[in-house]
């Protein structure tokens, strides 16, 4: 969910093999597994290589400047797509030429070839290089652009296979997103144009993020001037939403606290934190404002929906959730040695402290021997679990070690769960993510 500001990225040489010219790019992302990668590419001379072919599906985005494909001139907003496995034309780039370029399924290699029409093709390749002009097309309004209208775009390249694809988006000033996403698919995007305000930062020009495949992000409001980004998805992008969002964790410290560090044998110190409790209210009048006319255009149409608020504002949805689950284990016979303790108070009003309902569980903190206190097992239902939820083949996949890996997925499929992290993804290979982040 982290937001990458480029400048923040050092420039490396450019690996750019074949080609005559000096040019340096910053590695936004880049997948250690396959060598796909997201380059922001700039040229300091001009830069030229002949036909051939690339171990990778290749893009290029013009950012300034200019580039000639096989004879064919695009400045500004020049698209260009080069299949892996399939011959293209030669390429030349103006110096001062600044670029987007992506590999995708694979790496930097290229095949030299002396012409483009003896050249074979691959045995498994497919598609043809597409050569577009961008700024030459109009914009066509998203017929499903969230909760409001104010959604546009420029479809770039659509795989007709894996549903891969590139998109220019743009969002109209005042466009908002009161929602929670996670996605089927990865998705990144560079900011192109503009001005978005995001709950992991601001989106403006030089921008970047790579969120992988069902990772939980939102809310967005579109500030002045609108936004504009050259958006990708591994696949096709389904939106499955979450409401009254709660997240709670805790533990028990063992050498720190509120007095500092302390490596001193001593009992350990119990903590507990919400999302309600680190988050501080930050959105600006106008944010509240868009976000509030999302919501209500979507109560309009008759969708079920609830009010936008603050994070960190009114009940703490953690503490209320985690009283009304004990409660209903109460009612179905729990509670063991506490026959006599009730719980048939509401727990929908406003609680703006925390309930400690763990019970069976010893409290006392001053003996800390080697022998654990029999504890009452409470196994509470909270709905569809994560497990419940995941993909049949996700633990045994050759993607089983990435949560982040997306997997086909059509409607009428069960809906997996998200996940909840704010783990910094600067690779698109992350390990499992059991623990880290939230």
């Amino acid at each position: 969910m982290e937001l990458i500001q480029e400048d923040d990225y050092v420039w490396h040489a450019a690996e750019l093999p074949g080609g005559e010219g000096r040019a340096s790019e910053r590695r936004l992302s880049v997948d250690e597994e396959d060598g796909s990668s997201s380059l922001r590419v700039d040229f300091h001379t001009e830069w030229g290589r002949g036909p051939g072919i690339h171990h990778a599906n290749t893009e290029y985005y013009v950012l300034e400047g200019e580039i000639d494909y096989g004879g064919r001139k695009i400045g500004k907003g020049g698209y260009v797509y080069a299949p892996k496995g399939v011959p293209n034309d030669y390429l030349r780039i103006a110096e001062g030429t600044k670029l987007l370029h992506y590999r995708e399924y694979g790496d930097a290699g290229f095949d030299a070839v002396d012409s483009l029409a003896g050249a074979t093709p691959w045995a498994d390749s497919r598609e043809e290089v597409i050569v577009i002009d961008s700024e030459a097309m109009t914009w066509d309004a998203v017929p499903n652009p969230g909760p409001m209208p104010g959604l546009f775009i420029k479809y770039l390249h659509v795989d007709p296979t894996t549903g891969f694809y590139t998109r220019l988006v743009h969002a109209q000033e005042g466009w908002a997103d009161h929602r929670l996403a996670h996605h089927p698919c990865y998705e990144e995007a560079y900011t192109t144009q503009g001005h978005m305000e995001y709950n992991f930062g601001t989106l403006d020009l030089g921008t970047y993020f790579f969120r992988p495949a069902r990772v939980k992000h939102g809310h967005f409001t579109t500030m002045e001037g609108g936004a504009t980004w050259l958006l990708r998805s591994d696949g096709e992008l389904a939106n499955w939403y979450t409401q009254n969002e709660w997240v709670r964790w805790g533990g028990e410290g063992v050498n720190y606290g509120p007095e500092g560090l302390d490596d001193s044998p001593h009992p350990a110190l119990p903590w507990s934190s919400s999302t309600h409790d680190l988050a501080q209210p930050w959105r600006t009048d106008e944010d509240m404002r868009q976000l509030t006319a999302s919501w209500q255009f979507q109560k309009d149409q008759g969708r079920y929906d609830t009010p936008v608020r603050h994070h960190g504002a009114g009940a703490d949805r953690s503490a209320i959730a985690i009283a009304k689950a004990l409660d209903a284990f109460n009612l179905q016979g729990g509670h063991g040695g506490h026959e006599g303790h009730s719980h048939d108070h509401d727990h929908d009003h406003d609680h703006d402290h925390d309930h400690s309902h763990e019970h069976g569980a010893d409290h006392s903190h001053g003996d800390q021997s080697d022998v654990e206190p029999t504890r009452e097992s409470i196994n509470l239902d909270w709905g569809w679990s994560g497990a419940a939820t995941e993909h049949a083949d996700e633990r045994t996949d050759a993607g089983a070690h990435n949560w982040g890996q997306g997997r086909p997925w059509k409607k009428g499929d069960p809906i997996p769960a998200p996940i909840i992290s704010s783990l910094p993804v600067r690779s698109r290979s992350r390990g499992r993510w059991d623990g880290d982040g939230m």
